[in-house]
């Protein structure tokens, strides 16, 4: 694997998935645009390919949700995607069987034991018209925003989540039933303090490297954004080593016993921080900026994280912006449409409209959502494959 080295998507196929009773298209471009109505699949499209990584997807939906529709019964469903992979050409699969939510996955035809398996072949990062709420509502959202663009760079920080999240629902239920084991819920909160520690931390580096980035003008003509987390233990992590910030979360956790039973879950913890991001120059808040300007620091976040990626991993993520031209003047669409073409990292954007996608005209494969399927627009000339 090399800095060189590229994912492209070449073929898509679906059985049965979401509104799609049976798809198989070929991609030859680095830039894809899709228009259509809405309801016509788009976004379902965007997901079934964000399915083909690590991770539950763009709408981190369960299994059993994700087969068509046959009356009140969900169908069995695969999602199948031919790649050129930084290790070569790959076919990665997934699906589950019907009213199932445990999805199997296969890699060249073989079955394998963990999503894990696939993080060095495929990785995606996303936007979607939800996350244009991410600045209103609770730190839950904004956390996993987080997390997902730590998990493109540093696959292994998903197992630091999990193991924290399993750790802590564990210790709630022993505390909720009134069994006060000191060995087991001190072997719990081990586990929790370490994850904790491990998991903020890496959260901590990304957002580092994201100011670091975003300052460098990796995102090109978008508005620069700091991210900080509103964290104690990443301020913890700021001033002392990691396993000191370890022991003083155990101490913490077990002399809170008392306060997270009646308070039904545990006060301290990676599931605690908050992501903050403050629009440059003007030092302002996201949540007190327009709607634009918002979208705007998203789109500068993720073309960071994609540039970061390329460089960590050897090879950009896939790109997933759908209806990312909402709320976007035409220079900002512009300077998205240039940032783009400037990554090595393949991308698939939608829109409800054609006409916005103009300026891809010569650079990208533009198709026409329908029910059920894509129809390529012959009068867009599609580029040579990179």
């Amino acid at each position: 694997m090399n800095p060189g080295s590229t994912l492209r998507l070449h073929r898509l196929m679906l059985q049965d998935f979401r509104s799609y009773p049976r798809l198989d298209q070929e991609f030859s471009a680095k830039l894809v645009a899709i228009a259509g109505a809405n309801g016509t699949g788009k976004t379902n499209l965007l997901e079934a390919i964000s399915l083909l990584g690590p991770g539950r997807g763009l709408r981190a939906a369960k299994g059993a949700e994700l087969g068509r529709r046959d009356g009140d019964q969900g169908l069995s469903w695969t999602v199948a995607g031919h790649f050129d992979g930084p290790l070569g050409p790959v076919t990665i699969g997934t699906g589950s069987e019907a009213g199932q939510d445990r999805r199997s996955f296969r890699l060249d035809g073989n079955a394998i034991r963990s999503q894990a398996e696939l993080s060095s072949h495929a990785a995606a990062l996303w936007l979607t018209p939800q996350m244009d709420r991410l600045f209103q509502e609770g730190a839950s959202g904004r956390r996993k925003f987080l997390d997902r663009l730590v998990w493109a760079r540093e696959p292994s920080h998903a197992r630091d989540v999990a193991a924290f999240d399993s750790a802590m629902a564990q210790r709630n239920r022993l505390l909720a039933e009134g069994r006060r084991d000191a060995r087991w819920l001190a072997a719990l909160e081990d586990t929790m303090a370490r994850h904790a520690v491990a998991a903020i931390a890496a959260r901590r580096s990304a957002a580092g490297q994201l100011n670091t980035a975003l300052a460098q003008g990796v995102a090109g003509q978008f508005p620069a954004a700091r991210l900080e987390l509103v964290c104690p233990i990443a301020a913890a992590l700021a001033e002392q080593p990691a396993l000191a910030v370890e022991e003083t979360l155990r101490d913490g956790l077990a002399a809170d016993r008392a306060r997270d039973t009646a308070a039904g879950g545990a006060r301290q913890g990676a599931h605690r921080t908050d992501l903050r991001m403050v629009l440059l120059p003007k030092e302002i808040p996201a949540e007190l900026c327009s709607t634009g300007e918002q979208k705007a620091l998203l789109v500068s976040t993720i073309l960071a994280q994609a540039a970061l990626v390329a460089g960590h991993r050897g090879f950009a993520p896939l790109l997933l912006l759908d209806e990312v031209a909402a709320h976007l003047d035409p220079g900002r669409r512009a300077a998205l449409f240039g940032a783009l073409a400037a990554l090595p990292a393949q991308c698939f954007l939608t829109g409800t409209e054609p006409a916005p996608f103009e300026p891809l005209r010569g650079q990208a494969q533009l198709f026409a959502a329908i029910p059920g399927g894509l129809a390529e627009v012959a009068d867009f000339p599609v580029p040579a494959p990179a």
